[in-house]
């Protein structure tokens, strides 16, 4: 999930409950792309990887992740951007508020996937 100027959602897509963020986070990503060039991407500390923070450089966007605390060679940060990372967090809070989405009462995916969408369009609509 990404977010533009204006915080509005323009990726998502499921994945396995087993798998880790980083990779899926790239899949985001690439497929985004270059769309929405120079907005910045507020990652947390799953995503810091070098091959992540890589790829979002190579399609033009401006990486705002903190290193993990054991990283030999740190890098610098927007700090004052990344403050901002607390929209997407409370994205997926406000969409948990839905049962259906929390509980996962849906077997199929793309079931699942559209009431997700459904919930983003009544919280848009509020």
């Amino acid at each position: 999930m990404a977010a533009a100027n204006d915080k509005v959602i323009v990726e998502i897509h499921l994945s396995s409950g087993e798998c880790h963020d980083a990779p899926e986070g790239r899949k985001s990503i690439e497929e985004i792309g270059e769309r929405f060039p120079g907005i910045p991407y507020n990652l947390d500390r799953a995503y810091e990887g070098d091959e992540t923070r890589y790829l979002i450089r190579l399609t033009g966007h401006a990486p705002v992740v903190p290193p993990k605390k054991n990283r030999k060679f740190p890098w610098e940060y927007d700090e004052e951007e990344y403050k901002n990372r607390n929209v997407v967090e409370r994205c997926f809070r406000h969409i948990k508020g839905f049962r259906r989405v929390f509980t996962r009462y849906d077997k199929l995916d793309v079931m699942y996937l559209g009431f997700i969408q459904f919930a983003f369009i009544v919280l848009w609509l509020k």
